[in-house]
């Protein structure tokens, strides 16, 4: 039990009998800035209107029904009820179940095993990762290990962008100006500038655009010569792909680009024929959703017979529900596709897939470099592998400041380096935008994952330092300790914090709880000494432990090492 269901269990047991039913109480009750003013506060201001009756009689009157034997103490103040927690029984029942269940701590099964497909990261072949790819790839994939956690069997999909205009731009453009040695040698960065060359080009000659769309139905109508360029532009990236994946341990369950719908298409328009729901618009192929309190219909088929995104998509997402079963299909796209993704759920609901409600649309905001946009047509972009490659430099910068003697420094470096660039974009609310700058991310101080990681080596430390020491192994009651007790309090508040990140699909809820656990543990270590041989001392190694399991868990959800030492 948790310190807060001591609180909703015995509000739920009262209200009723003070004539209050269906009250979210869970939702309602508060955790006070200030330990002095109660470990949790219910408000009865909402009360007041359904009782006719001040905050404050109200607040007397279930202070009356309360059982007070179940707490320290129960007072009133301004319209609040003020909980004190009885600290000593349920403090050692949590720490007791933190570390038997060890990394199993939090889990619950929500989804019975039940499959979630999630489409992620989804980069354009012949085009190096930016950091424009990283929110994409980082939140889909600790959503991925938040939904497992959940009781839930994720399917991390990878929808490499693999077919469209824009290669039949990047075909013309290797034709004209494009040397074999040269990708040879360094194919990614080859290609990304020919690929910007062609559209600065563009911008004086259009004429050339029209080159671009002449290689590409060339590529749709199979030419040899198209199809085998496109192939080996493919092959080039996802090996430069890969590299980056491995970097980040960020697998992927399935691999299907967009070409790979395209022979499922057909059927797609089929069915929307069969459903009457396709209509001719200025040439193009039409789904009305005017119904659906939209301005504008979905554009299936273009006028020049070519087939959308959204084409695509809806292939795409009848495929992997057949294929998977899944109970939850999430998008982790950006916030700019948001018409498109209303779009689809609203046309797959049109041709009777019931299931279109589970079509999940994850938003996520930009990531700006000094303020400006990243754009791989303009040629400005960030690489991502030219981040990650400095943010191992200064983490092994400190490193060898801090402690030049660790055994594996270079591992700790990248574990380090990465890690604070993940724990970075995840930190923010991902509907946010954010402007990205490394000095400040790689940071042993401030809320940055490296202190997260650091916080967790110290508590780690102090466990190995314990192996020397007698210890008498029973749990001892230092609660009264109010370092110790807020240490439990957001100890206990980790399950609800998953459940939390969960059902928002927002993992910044997770990060900021790390950050915030790590405080509170070195508020704690810097007021009590915990390596002192006495009675309370495994007590208190206990409670170093927990805090370490949690700050351990917390970061492999988030995608990220917890290395011992720093």
């Amino acid at each position: 039990m948790s310190l807060e269901s001591v609180v909703i269990q015995e509000l739920k047991r009262v209200l009723p009998d003070y004539g209050i039913t269906d009250l979210d109480v869970a939702q309602l009750l508060e955790k006070p800035k200030n330990s002095d003013w109660g470990d949790f506060s219910f408000p009865t201001f909402s009360l007041a209107k359904i009782k006719h009756k001040s905050p404050y009689n109200i607040a007397e009157d279930i202070y009356q029904l309360l059982n007070k034997n179940l707490f320290t103490k129960v007072n009133i103040v301004n319209g609040y009820i003020n909980f004190f927690i009885l600290r000593t029984n349920v403090s050692k029942k949590l720490l007791l179940k933190i570390n038997n269940e060890n990394h199993s701590f939090g889990k619950v099964d929500l989804g019975h095993g039940k499959t979630v497909t999630i489409d992620m990261s989804s980069p354009n072949i012949a085009k190096p990762m930016s950091m424009g790819h990283l929110r994409s790839t980082v939140i889909g994939n600790a959503l991925a290990n938040i939904e497992s956690k959940c009781g839930y069997q994720p399917i991390k999909i990878n929808f490499i962008g693999d077919w469209g205009t824009q290669f039949g731009k990047l075909l013309a453009a290797y034709k004209m100006w494009g040397d074999k040695r040269e990708i040879d040698n360094d194919p990614i960065d080859t290609l990304l500038k020919l690929y910007v060359h062609f559209n600065q080009k563009a911008k004086k000659d259009p004429k050339l655009n029209d080159l671009g769309r002449a290689w590409f139905k060339k590529l749709e109508d199979g030419d040899k010569e198209a199809i085998s360029l496109w192939k080996w532009f493919r092959e080039v990236s996802l090996q430069r792909f890969e590299e980056i994946y491995n970097d980040l341990k960020i697998d992927f369950d399935w691999y299907d680009g967009e070409a790979f719908y395209n022979d499922k298409m057909d059927s797609v328009v089929k069915k929307l024929k069969s459903e009457n729901l396709l209509t001719v618009s200025q040439g193009a192929q039409v789904v009305d959703l005017s119904d659906e309190g939209f301005k504008n219909p979905a554009l299936i088929i273009r006028s020049d017979g070519a087939s959308l995104y959204i084409t695509r998509d809806l292939a795409a997402a009848i495929y992997r529900k057949k294929k998977y079963h899944s109970v939850k299909s999430i998008y982790v796209v950006g916030s700019e596709q948001k018409q498109h993704f209303d779009e689809l759920k609203a046309v797959l609901k049109k041709m009777g897939y019931e299931w279109s409600d589970e079509v999940i649309y994850v938003p996520f905001g930009l990531i700006t470099y000094n303020g400006k946009k990243l754009s791989t047509r303009e040629g400005r972009i960030i690489l991502l592998n030219e981040v990650l490659d400095n943010a191992y430099d200064l983490a092994l910068k400190q490193i060898n400041e801090k402690n030049p003697s660790l055994i594996n420094k270079e591992e700790v470096a990248r574990e380090v380096g990465y890690g604070a660039v993940v724990f970075h974009d995840l930190k923010n609310e991902r509907i946010e935008n954010f402007d990205f700058k490394l000095e400040e991310v790689v940071q042993f101080e401030g809320d940055t994952g490296p202190y997260v990681q650091y916080t967790n080596a110290r508590a780690q430390s102090i466990l190995r330092k314990s192996e020397s020491f007698q210890i008498k192994k029973d749990i001892m009651d230092i609660f009264d300790q109010d370092a110790a007790f807020d240490l439990i309090k957001i100890l206990d508040q980790y399950p609800q914090i998953i459940l939390q990140a969960e059902k928002k699909y927002e993992p910044s809820i997770l990060a900021k709880y790390a950050i915030q656990l790590s405080k509170v543990f070195n508020r704690y270590y810097k007021k009590v000494k915990i390596l002192v041989e006495d009675d309370q001392l495994y007590t208190r190694l206990q409670l170093v432990r927990a805090t370490s399991l949690v700050l351990q868990d917390s970061l492999n959800l988030l995608g990220i090492k917890a290395p011992s030492e720093m």
